[in-house]
């Protein structure tokens, strides 16, 4: 009776820290979404209320991190729930960053409102979209335990990429033709690298997923 208390009440940790990691998942996810419409609608307001919004996720950081230590520290776990643990200690650093990367352009938003505008915003929503979708799917992958899930994020990378290379050919042709867009379109082209970031650091959780459940390291061999 006495073990089977300690596995419930373990396996309620586990569960506590996956429902944490989601939750932080659901904000970041907020975060982009809220940075891009900041930008569309040229909404100040909204730009300062994500910038703001980032100390929520990194409270959340500390937490899981906190919670994470504790559990290794009281139960000593091995195995698949030993990789779990500590996958997490990892994911949550991803997580934090891209928090980081959607207060930054939620910053260059501000500039850019205060500017006339360089162009109507279509690729860039695209890109935005996308990367989020990389971010839930590889947080559903990893409390699944779904590599096919995990592998597809990966691949999905690689449209991010293709956005960014097609938003920095586009804003070179506006500096050339016009050198007065130059400042305002460095800006744009600094969001653009955040959302590919953004899918970077989701890649990295597919590719975390993919080791805790196969105990395999396929970082940088994904094509």
């Amino acid at each position: 009776m006495e073990r089977e208390h300690f596995s419930k009440q373990f396996d309620n940790e586990l569960n506590e820290i996956r429902e944490k990691l989601l939750v932080m998942g659901g904000k970041v996810e907020a975060m982009i979404a809220n940075a891009m419409q900041a930008l569309v609608d040229r909404d100040t307001e909204l730009a300062q209320r994500t910038i703001v919004f980032d100390h929520e996720i990194n409270t959340l950081e500390m937490e899981i991190d906190e919670k994470c230590l504790q559990v290794l520290a009281r139960r000593q776990p091995a195995a698949r729930d030993l990789r779990f643990i500590t996958l997490a200690l990892k994911i949550v650093t991803d997580l934090e960053r891209i928090g980081d990367q959607c207060a930054n352009i939620a910053k260059r938003v501000k500039e850019l409102n205060s500017e006339p505008n360089l162009k109507p915003y279509i690729d860039l929503p695209r890109m935005a979209a996308a990367a989020s979708t990389m971010v839930k799917e590889a947080l559903d992958a990893f409390v699944r335990g779904d590599v096919e899930l995990a592998i597809k994020v990966c691949q999905d990378d690689q449209v991010v990429d293709d956005l960014n290379e097609q938003i920095q050919r586009e804003l070179l042709t506006f500096m050339i033709g016009d050198p007065t867009t130059i400042a305002r379109a460095i800006k744009v082209n600094y969001i653009s690298k955040c959302l590919e970031r953004i899918a970077d650091h989701a890649t990295n959780v597919a590719e975390m997923v993919i080791f805790m459940v196969k105990g395999k390291d396929i970082r940088h061999t994904i094509a």
